[in-house]
């Protein structure tokens, strides 16, 4: 694969991809998928190769693909975004495209508060046209703090992609919840987010705020195994401030590499960067102190938690190290905070 092109590139890591299929994303229109579905594009999976496959339109090819164009005219598909969000960059990833991959592409959005996209919506161009390359990532910054709930995905004029990506915030209007109801402060959909972890060797810190239970392994967090003092940890952004009244953590699917316990502490973050939050959290509160882990189960914690008011942040230590499926933190939202981005 060639060299990922960097130009106007950002670090993806700590953002949500709000294109992902797990997460509820969907193309609901398209041009032309002749060779290869659109929804393949939004697969949380990275793309693979399959040498000496064909179906019946052709080379089977993990990604979008559209017919060669004989007229005039471009492709394009509109993706409803698994939640609505404020981007803050893009890959369009063009792996195993080599002789088919377009020249160019651009992207458009807009924020449906009810349903889909009609004839009568105004598309805003988020992305100007940019050259693409085959076999490669193309990552590029988007500098917009409006929440998009679709988008229009433009390729010159025709081709196939592999994944597209859609970095950014999940966005909730928080004024409309209810005080006084439960929610998962943690969860992808309500703007949770994993922004540092101690290793993220064999699965994704992310993977812990996805909605549902794990497929399997890769669909958690897993470290490598710990060969010197220590043990490992990941730091999740809330959605919104809020009082923490029940965790659970889950570890479906790790049986002979579960931690042997966890612990979780919190706090109220103000200011400052994610990169000085590592730091910061060494002296966080404990919210749940120690507790002991099983391979294969789902953990509920509420009378072990400490009162420790409203936070923003928690971190999550394993001991030493392993993998979790999922981590969820429910409570309630603080008072008179309004909407949160």
């Amino acid at each position: 694969m060639n060299t990922p092109i960097e130009q106007n590139s950002f670090d993806s890591v700590k953002w949500t991809n709000l294109a992902d299929a797990r997460l509820g994303a969907k193309a609901i229109a398209v041009t032309d998928d002749w060779f290869a579905d659109v929804n393949r594009m939004l697969q949380p999976e990275e793309p693979v190769w399959k040498e000496g496959v064909f179906d019946d339109n052709g080379k089977w090819m993990d990604g979008w693909e559209s017919r060669r164009k004989r007229f005039e005219g471009y492709d394009h598909a509109i993706i409803r975004l698994g939640v609505p969000g404020v981007i803050k960059g893009v890959d369009i990833d063009t792996r195993y495209f080599t002789g088919n991959y377009p020249p160019s592409a651009s992207i458009e959005a807009c924020y449906c508060v009810d349903g889909d996209p009609t004839d009568a919506t105004v598309w805003e161009e988020i992305l100007p046209s940019v050259s693409l390359q085959g076999d490669s990532h193309h990552l590029h910054a988007i500098v917009d703090n409006r929440p998009w709930s679709h988008l229009r995905f433009n390729i010159y004029p025709d081709g196939g992609v592999a994944r597209l990506r859609i970095y950014g915030v999940p966005y909730r209007d928080w004024s409309s919840h209810p005080s006084q109801e439960s929610v998962d402060l943690a969860a992808a959909v309500n703007g949770g987010r994993a922004i540092a972890c101690s290793d993220e060797h064999f699965g994704r810190m992310g993977n812990i705020l996805n909605p549902g239970r794990g497929i399997n392994m890769g669909d958690g967090w897993e470290t490598a195994r710990r060969r010197t003092p220590g043990n490992d940890w990941v730091i999740v952004a809330l959605g919104h401030p809020g009082v923490i009244q029940k965790v659970i953590v889950d570890t479906l699917h790790f049986k002979g590499n579960y931690p042997d316990s966890c612990s979780i502490q919190g706090a109220y973050v103000k200011g400052g960067t994610d990169e000085q939050i590592e730091t910061q959290s060494l002296f966080w509160q404990e919210l749940l102190p120690s507790q002991k882990l099983e391979m294969h189960s789902e953990h509920g914690f509420a009378a072990e938690l400490n009162d420790i008011g409203v936070i923003t942040h928690v971190r999550i230590n394993i001991f030493p190290d392993g993998g979790i499926s999922r981590l969820r933190l429910f409570g309630l939202i603080e008072q008179a905070v309004g909407t949160k981005v």
